[in-house]
């Protein structure tokens, strides 16, 4: 356990970030669950739909704690799944 006011202050903010970072990971994973979901089931609308929210997400995932190259390879991988559907 931190001793220093300072270390447990460090603490208090690294547990809020967790939580908040893995709040945007379960919301990321759930919009692409579902749009995955509507891709398999050829319902091209709504995957459209799915997918802006999908880029939502992962846009603001790539502001806290995901790498952008990395964000802007799954936006891409996700169009291609739309496009190939």
């Amino acid at each position: 356990m931190p001793k220093t006011k300072s270390a447990k202050k460090s603490l208090r903010k690294s547990k809020k970030n967790w939580e908040i970072n893995e709040i945007r990971r379960r919301k990321m994973k759930i919009a692409i669950k579902s749009f995955l979901k509507d891709i398999k089931n050829k319902n091209k609308e709504e995957a459209k739909e799915k997918l802006k929210m999908v880029y939502k997400q992962i846009d603001k995932a790539s502001k806290r704690f995901m790498h952008k190259n990395k964000a802007a390879r799954l936006k891409s991988k996700y169009a291609q799944f739309l496009n190939k559907a």
